[in-house]
């Protein structure tokens, strides 16, 4: 397990969110792609403090109270059900390289730039997740993959199996012709 983090990042929790106040740790966490300004203050998001909790690249405290991986899941879970798979999610696409962000609001998603790109092109990816078992409309489905497109974005669907592996499907709007017969059937007697 590797982190792309050169020193141990020191935060404080903060209701859901983690706030970083070194300006250097600050500094290398943007330009990794890690969390967000917010006024005056630098915050991470649950799944990304999860994330760094979870290589060891994060000394995380609440008060003078020392918070780890196991216990900050264990709170989280009982105020968002889909944490688990937003992690997952989350440090599946770190690992392969690319810099996610939270998503435009389709649920659990993602914003995910292509590699190399953060901090000079948009993402090109939104990726919203199902886990494995649980049922969706299909209506909903396509109504976020419409709005997706129109971003401009191409929208990927994660499927969470129920071991934790994680597939990816490229979805694409699409639309039907209708289908005509190669020839017109004309009225025909039969004797």
């Amino acid at each position: 397990m590797s982190s792309d983090l050169e020193f141990q990042i020191h935060g404080n929790l903060s209701k859901n969110k983690t706030l970083i106040k070194n300006q250097k740790m600050q500094n290398e966490l943007k330009q990794k792609g890690y969390g967000e300004n917010n006024d005056c203050d630098y915050f991470l998001n649950t799944f990304e403090t999860l994330y760094l909790l979870y290589l060891k690249k994060l000394k995380l405290t609440k008060g003078s109270r020392i918070v780890d991986f196991d216990s900050l899941m264990q709170f989280c879970i009982k105020t968002d059900e889909d944490i688990l798979t937003k992690f997952l999610i989350f440090r599946d696409l770190r690992t392969r390289g690319y810099v996610v962000k939270d998503g435009f609001g389709f649920g659990s998603d993602f914003r995910v730039y292509e590699r190399g790109t953060y901090g000079f092109k948009d993402a090109k990816f939104v990726v919203f997740a199902f886990n494995e078992g649980t049922q969706q409309k299909i209506g909903k489905l396509y109504k976020n993959i419409v709005e997706i497109t129109k971003m401009g974005k191409e929208p990927i669907v994660a499927v969470v199996e129920r071991r934790g592996e994680i597939i990816y499907y490229k979805i694409n709007k699409m639309n039907f012709s209708e289908n005509k017969p190669d020839f017109q059937m004309k009225d025909f007697e039969f004797n």
